[in-house]
């Protein structure tokens, strides 16, 4: 976690912005963004679009180091790929919350089942007994 706390420091301190169809935008504004969108901007498209720049930088020589574009490059991917993978950790904790109260909801329906059952298995004198 310190080092996703050092690399979203860095960004911001960089001022780190990512092309897109719309503008640039920047580290900050990547939160807002949908997973995928078929008609805006998407943290997908993003992600390709970065990723493209990696490939496109990467020059293999066993003798140089990477140059400053391929290392920014590198280092946007990753942040675009710590964001994605955050919301999808929140996505899939969202279904789950959902999940499990839909679950006690079906629980609850079964126990007012059972006692409107019980209840009416009373006799009469029970039940006024029980008013």
């Amino acid at each position: 976690m310190e080092n996703v706390t050092v690399d979203f420091e860095k960004a911001t301190k960089m001022k780190l912005r990512f092309d897109t169809k719309v503008g640039k935008i920047s580290t900050e504004d990547l939160w807002d963004l949908p997973l995928i969108s078929q008609r805006g901007v998407s943290l997908d498209s993003i992600a390709k679009a970065v990723n493209a720049e990696v490939k496109a930088s990467e020059e293999e020589s066993f003798v140089e180091r990477a140059s400053n574009a391929n290392t920014l490059a590198v280092f946007k991917l990753e942040i675009v790929k710590r964001v994605i993978a955050v919301k999808q950790e929140e996505a899939e904790t969202k279904l789950n919350a959902a999940k499990e109260r839909e679950r006690k909801a079906r629980i609850r329906e079964l126990i007012a089942t059972k006692e409107d059952e019980s209840l009416a298995e009373l006799s009469v004198e029970d039940l006024k007994k029980l008013l």
